[in-house]
C-alpha cells in the first residue's frame, strides 16, 4: 500500500504561488517608495499581507481537517521533495533488554524498540527533465507516541549501544539518486505495558504527517 495525502501536490504549488506574489509586490513595494508613490506601495503592501493572510488560514485549514492514517509494516507513505517523492517504510522491529558489545552493554529503563525504517527515492515520480541528480531529503523528527498521546524520542544510549554493536546506520538526511533506497536504525527506550505505540515522522516544521505502527 502507498499513501499520500491527497492535498500534498495542492500545498506545494500554493507555496510557491504564494512565494511568487510576495516577491512581486515586494518589488513593487520597493518600486513605489523609490519613485516616491508611496500610495502604489501602501497598496502593494496590503496585497501582500492580504495573500499572506489568506494563506495562512488555507494552512490552518487544512491542518485541521486532515486525519491521521496508521500504516502497517512495509507500508510506504510519501513526502513531497517538489520535484520528487521520497517513500518511507517500516521494515523491520526488534525489541531487547541490552544493546551493544558483550563487554560494553546498556540497558533499557523499559525495553528497547529497535525501527528499521527504509529510505527510498521513487524514481516514477520524477519528470524526464530532472535526470539522475541527487537528494538530500529533508529533516524528520520521528518519535514514538502511544495512547495516551505521550511521545518519546529515540533513545541517545540506544543509539549508540547499537552503533558500538554493528556500526552506524544512514542517516535520514542522506543523499540518494533515483531509485535508490537505504535503511536506518532508530532506537527507543520504551516504557513496559506501552499500549499501541505508532512511529511517527514527519517534517520537523510541520505537524505529523505520517505514522507507522511500531
Amino acid at each position: 500500500m502507498e499513501f499520500m495525502p491527497e492535498s500534498a501536490p495542492l500545498v506545494i504549488l500554493t507555496f510557491l504561488g504564494t512565494c511568487f506574489a510576495l516577491g512581486v509586490t515586494g518589488l513593487v513595494i520597493v518600486y513605489g517608495l523609490a519613485r516616491g508613490k508611496p500610495t502604489l506601495a501602501k497598496y502593494a503592501g496590503i496585497v501582500a499581507l492580504g495573500g499572506a493572510a489568506v494563506y495562512a488560514g488555507l494552512l490552518l485549514a487544512a491542518s485541521l481537517i486532515s486525519t491521521e492514517k496508521v500504516l502497517r509494516a512495509g507500508e510506504q507513505k510519501y513526502f513531497c521533495e517538489v520535484d520528487c517523492h521520497v517513500a518511507y517504510s517500516v521494515v523491520d522491529l526488534t525489541t531487547a533488554k541490552t544493546l551493544g558489545p558483550p563487554l560494553n552493554q546498556r540497558s533499557a529503563a523499559g525495553t528497547f524498540y529497535v525501527v528499521k525504517v527504509k529510505t527510498w527515492f521513487d524514481e516514477r515520480t520524477i519528470s524526464s527533465h530532472r535526470g539522475y541528480a541527487p537528494l538530500s531529503p529533508n529533516p524528520r523528527r520521528v518519535v514514538v507516541t502511544d495512547d495516551q498521546g505521550l511521545q518519546y524520542e529515540p533513545s541517545d544510549q540506544g543509539q549508540a549501544a547499537l552503533a558500538q554493536a554493528q556500526g552506524k546506520s544512514a542517516p535520514l538526511t542522506q543523499t540518494l539518486r533515483p531509485g535508490e533506497s537505504y535503511t536506518t536504525d532508530l532506537v527507543f527506550d520504551l516504557p513496559a505495558g506501552i499500549q499501541n505505540p505508532r512511529l511517527l515522522i514527519h517534517r520537523c516544521q510541520q505537524n505529523p504527517a505520517a505514522s507507522h505502527r511500531a
